[in-house]
């Protein structure tokens, strides 16, 4: 099996308003898909969302923010019941995405024109790749990066026997 790339990565929110603005309006992306709960109208094994196209046909159930052809962010309206997540990086699983960008330093200038705080500035990681962080409106945060000539994500640095037998390398 062969991966061709991420299609999209999903959050739920209960401020899809002010989230699409912010990716919209403040990041450039544009909402490719908004699909109602009308469409889950008579589709009971769906539990949530079929009692939702019954009591708020034309409400919002997700959309879908394009990156790049056939990449997206998605977005769910939160559900009732639904909690929040913990403090970043306190829990084991998802911790971040990572978007990229032709120049840090102009996406910077951009960023900071449309009223965004920069967590961490621009600077080169250890893999030689550009990187400065950000966050949207629900606190979830993410990168901004950009290639070099020296990234490791092209180059990668694993010697001989780590390509060979790195599956059933254990890490020390």
């Amino acid at each position: 099996m062969k991966f061709n790339e991420i299609m999209h990565l999903s959050f739920y929110t209960d401020q899809l308003d002010v989230m699409r603005d912010f990716y919209e309006n403040k990041l450039g992306l544009k909402t490719k898909i908004i699909m109602r709960y009308e469409a889950y109208k008579g589709k009971e094994d769906r539990g949530y969302w079929a009692k939702m196209a019954e009591n708020d046909p034309t409400g919002i159930a997700y959309i879908f923010i394009e990156v790049a052809p056939g990449q997206y962010l998605e977005l769910f309206s939160k559900a009732p019941n639904q909690q929040p997540h913990d403090i970043p990086n306190s829990h084991l699983g998802y911790s971040h995405f990572a978007l990229m960008v032709d120049d840090i330093h102009q996406a910077r200038e951009d960023l900071e024109k449309a009223g965004i705080d920069i967590d961490i500035e621009p600077n080169k990681g250890q893999s030689e790749t550009w990187q400065m962080w950000i966050h949207d409106p629900d606190g979830n945060k993410f990168e901004i990066m950009q290639y070099t000539s020296k990234s490791l994500q092209y180059k990668g640095n694993l010697d001989e026997d780590q390509q060979k037998y790195g599956r059933m390398m254990k890490c020390e």
